[in-house]
């Protein structure tokens, strides 16, 4: 069996990447959940469905709505506030009850200097940038969890084809002993071993079919079903795409969304620290009214104008603090860099590295070890070769079918870790399709 030639498409569910998927992630309306039931399950129907039903996304626009309020509140003029005095009452001889009292009413408020409301305006707007930057971020991870789960459950599903082909071999062994042994050329102990590895192997189907079933819940609960809706992946496990030369993956990197949160953070520190040298300007409160005075019924305006003192020496600290929080963000998107630049060569390395075992146990190891499974199989039944020849021979080729999967399935997964953290295809060559 060529274990290459599976379930067509890898090429096409994985060309359609990163970019495409965050232009349906912002265009994606709030429908409700009600998918019906779909045999075969790809990674665009994965993504879609996670990018829409995932409550990690969700929360982030219940917190812009929060900044929306948060911005109303911030671009409100100063309020005014009405105000009433008594003076001069209920004391004794003249000022006995409200003969001398004087009652003053004015209306007050403050005149904000240095760009205040503009300031508090700004601090706001980039907050909700940075939040942005925060769910497209969180929305490629959550595109590379999806991507890699898909992997392994897709991984999960050739090994239970391979553990089928196991039990089918292991089916048509114990027939050949059976004959054999009617034949009077082979002992019966040789059929009773064939019978325990038939049982065996029907226990390790078992396993790996609970194993894939785990698998497709997991992936399942990444949009929130508690239960696979679907009965198998539709994906090639055995194909893979071209990637770009590192350096070229490494420059698309720098600008991924992991590192535009950085940009989208250090605005925020700078739009806190011009509302922290803002509040350094004194503002003025001002206060307009009318008195009355009852012991000569006359009335009168009343105004009055503060500005507290000292109040930029008051605010120095605050001024030091928020620059050394935007300073902060430039050492801390450096390091956050040469984690990008070691985590992206890793997968770079390793990806390369599984290709070559998959091609090379591909095209080398498992012709091989078939044709050689076969001259073993023709050579025992002339009874040249024993029992053990035969099932290590056998042994040989699924042990290498095993390691292809797990080799193809590695470089997937570390292909997947590279487009999360480019947050583009492996070749930007795929972006013109």
């Amino acid at each position: 069996m060529n274990c290459f030639g599976l379930r067509a498409g890898y090429a096409s569910w994985r060309a359609r990447t990163v970019h495409r998927v965050l232009l349906i992630f912002l265009l994606l309306s709030g429908a409700a959940y009600g998918q019906p039931q779909q045999v075969a399950l790809t990674l665009d129907d994965a993504i879609l469905q996670t990018l829409q039903h995932n409550p990690r996304l969700r929360v982030f626009d219940v917190r812009m709505r929060g900044l929306k309020g948060l911005r109303e509140s911030a671009d409100l003029a100063p309020a005014y506030e009405l105000g009433a005095e008594v003076e001069n009452f209920a004391g004794r001889g003249e000022m006995q009850g409200l003969n001398a009292s004087e009652q003053t009413v004015a209306l007050s408020s403050v005149i904000e200097l240095g760009g205040k409301r503009s300031a508090r305006v700004a601090l706001v707007d980039a907050r909700a940038d940075l939040l942005e930057a925060e769910r497209k971020a969180k929305a490629l991870d959550l595109l590379g969890e999806v991507t890699q789960r898909f992997v392994a459950t897709l991984a999960a599903q050739e090994r239970l084809n391979l553990a089928e082909d196991a039990l089918a071999l292991a089916r048509t062994t114990l027939q050949a002993f059976g004959q054999r042994a009617r034949a009077g050329a082979a002992p019966d102990a040789e059929v009773l071993r064939a019978e325990a590895a038939l049982a065996q192997t029907q226990i390790t189907l078992s396993h790996i079919r609970r194993v894939f079933d785990t698998e497709k819940t997991q992936l399942a609960s990444l949009w929130g079903a508690t239960e696979a809706d679907f009965e198998e992946l539709q994906g090639d496990l055995f194909q893979f795409p071209p990637a770009d030369d590192f350096e070229s993956l490494y420059a698309r990197a720098k600008g991924s969304a992991a590192l535009a949160v950085f940009a989208s953070e250090a605005r925020l520190k700078e739009a806190e620290l011009r509302l922290s040298q803002a509040r350094a300007n004194n503002d003025i409160s001002w206060s307009l009214g009318v008195r009355r005075m009852e012991g000569t019924g006359d009335t009168g305006l009343v105004a009055g104008v503060s500005m507290p003192l000292f109040s930029g020496r008051r605010s120095r600290g605050d001024i030091r603090a928020a620059q050394a929080e935007r300073d902060q963000v430039a050492f801390r998107r450096e390091a956050a860099l040469l984690d990008l630049h070691a985590q992206l060569f890793e997968a770079f390395q390793n990806r390369q590295q599984n290709i070559d075992a998959a091609t090379a146990l591909h095209e080398e190891v498992i012709p091989t070890l078939d044709r050689a499974l076969r001259e073993t199989r023709e050579a025992y039944e002339r009874g040249r070769y024993s029992y053990l020849d035969l099932t290590a021979a056998q042994q040989e080729l699924l042990d290498a079918r095993r390691r292809v999967i797990d080799a193809a399935a590695s470089a997937l997964q570390y292909g997947a870790l590279i487009e999360q953290l480019t947050a583009e295809p492996l070749s930007a060559g795929k972006l013109a399709r």
